[in-house]
């Protein structure tokens, strides 16, 4: 009698299938294209916003909203959407996440007025913080420790650091040879085949029983959405606006009441022990910062290569390719070398690194030149980027257990956006003051050669043409850089002050 051989399971099959190298490729493929999705998504809609707000008929003050809309979602929901992954399936979950932000992309591009497409961009960010954490989470459980997962850390940081850099690109492109509504639109096709090939490549993770914790989710969506809200409404109308100190102080107390939850709570959404690690509390606190510094960094170069250098949207998309290049080759060096040094040194370096290009950028004046003033410091700042963001990732991943790793990446894309959106509006309000006091020399002097038909314009419009509005602008980007290098030596010294590389942290990254 002969025994017939059991066919595999499908779910066998498919781990078989994904075993081998090819797998793992095509499997680091799908989730680095997720991520790349929803990262570029912040800065793609920037360069769109003067025709969005010509088509739509957006006010100025309502314009910041196209953006804002997304941050408060997609910062405010991060820290439920890990914890989602983790219980009801990674793999699932991250399917629901990059489809519901197709969705949005559509409805974002079909738009017939400024309530929907500010309604898509909020739930733009909802499906962005359901998937990014979870695409982070998938790495830990797809790829083995050591060098294999280093490798494909590499690959997500690059990603996660250069997708801003490559969404102005891509907008750039796409207003000037279509129009603005291809910026969401170009969201649909690749969300819907990273939805198909996930299935393929992508393995199931394993379900760890539990329960939401609805009060702990609420409360720090709460408290994220009111703290970021905060943020963004003390860059529009300053620090002592009655509606800003308002958030912060429910912020406080809502966060506060987070972290009373979380202690009672059996299966919280936001294990507090992993701050009692000395080198996670420190990668998060590092993060913070580092965040501020880039999201300023994008913003005023923006502004910059515009406004003063005179850049059509194309062209300021190009002017920033180089920064992915960067990035790309810091990640890359970082991913090699952690075995052998550990991550320390990379964070060290990349902050003082970080730190050195945006105090080059400070010199910056309407004299400037792109190839003389802006290249040389802005790929010194993003070579450290490049080595910052593979040791972060693997640091704030370390030591956790597989059931909590969906928590944990969450609370890193939560402390990136926290970071961003707290040191942009701190940037702002520095630009805002050393703008005024430049205006204050430059206003008498253009009064003194106006026509009255450019007299009329100022007072009405209030704002200085060229070449005295352009001094004011360079003198604002000028001093919002010495803030944003500042951030990023508190960076290189949190690292140098906290992060501690014990030998059992080399034998993981070597893969013992």
């Amino acid at each position: 009698m002969t025994r017939s051989t059991p066919r595999p399971a499908p779910a066998s099959r498919n781990a078989a299938r994904n075993a081998g190298g090819g797998g793992n490729v095509m499997a680091l493929l799908v989730i680095a294209s997720c991520q790349l999705m929803v990262v570029l998504d912040i800065t793609i809609v920037n360069i769109a916003l003067p025709h969005i707000q010509r088509s739509l008929d957006f006010s100025t003050t309502s314009l910041s909203w196209v953006v804002n809309a997304y941050t408060l979602t997609f910062g405010g929901l991060l820290l439920l959407g890990g914890r989602t992954g983790d219980i009801l399936g990674r793999r699932r979950v991250f399917i629901v996440g990059v489809l519901l932000f197709a969705l949005a992309s559509l409805l974002g591009g079909l738009a017939r007025n400024s309530g929907q497409l500010l309604a898509a961009r909020a739930l733009q960010g909802v499906g962005g913080a359901i998937a990014s954490p979870t695409a982070l989470a998938l790495i830990s459980t797809t790829f083995r420790e050591g060098p294999e997962r280093n490798r494909a850390f590499g690959v997500f940081a690059a990603v996660s650091a250069g997708g801003g850099a490559i969404g102005l690109l891509a907008g750039g492109m796409l207003v000037e040879w279509l129009n603005w509504r291809w910026v969401l639109f170009v969201n649909v096709p690749i969300g819907l085949l990273i939805a198909l090939a996930a299935p393929r490549w992508i393995r199931k993770s394993e379900r760890h029983p539990g329960h939401f914790d609805v009060t702990g989710a609420l409360t720090s969506t709460a408290g994220m959405v009111l703290l970021v809200y905060g943020f963004i409404r003390a860059a529009q109308d300053g620090w002592r606006d009655p509606l800003t100190l308002a958030s912060f102080a429910a912020a406080v107390l809502v966060l506060f009441g987070f972290v009373l939850v979380e202690r009672r709570s059996r299966q919280p959404i936001t294990p507090l022990h992993m701050f009692a690690d000395r080198n996670r509390a420190g990668t998060y606190g590092i993060m913070l910062c580092l965040a501020a510094a880039m999201f300023g960094m994008f913003f005023f170069l923006t502004l910059f290569v515009q406004d003063v250098l005179g850049f059509s949207p194309l062209r300021a998309g190009l002017a920033f390719l180089p920064v992915s290049a960067v990035i790309a080759i810091g990640a890359g060096l970082a991913s090699r070398f952690l075995p052998v040094y550990g991550p320390k040194p990379f964070m060290v370096g990349g902050g003082v690194l970080a730190a050195a290009g945006l105090g080059w950028l400070t010199l910056t004046d309407v004299h400037s030149t792109y190839a003389g003033s802006v290249l040389g410091p802005m790929l010194v700042f993003s070579l450290g980027m490049g080595m910052e963001f593979v040791s972060l990732t693997l640091m704030a991943l370390s030591n956790v257990p597989v059931r909590e790793s969906g928590a944990a990446s969450g609370l890193l894309n939560a402390t990136q956006q926290v970071g961003g959106s707290l040191g942009l509006s701190i940037l702002v309000t520095v630009f805002g003051t050393a703008s005024g006091n430049e205006a204050e020399k430059q206003v008498p002097l253009f009064l003194r050669q106006a026509t009255p038909a450019e007299r009329l314009r100022f007072q009405r419009t209030g704002e200085l043409p060229p070449p005295w509005g352009d001094e004011v602008l360079a003198s604002g980007v000028s001093t919002a850089f010495v803030m944003a290098a500042i951030f990023a030596a508190l960076a290189a010294l949190i690292a140098v002050v906290a992060i501690q590389v014990r030998p059992s942290d080399l034998q993981r990254l070597q893969g013992g």
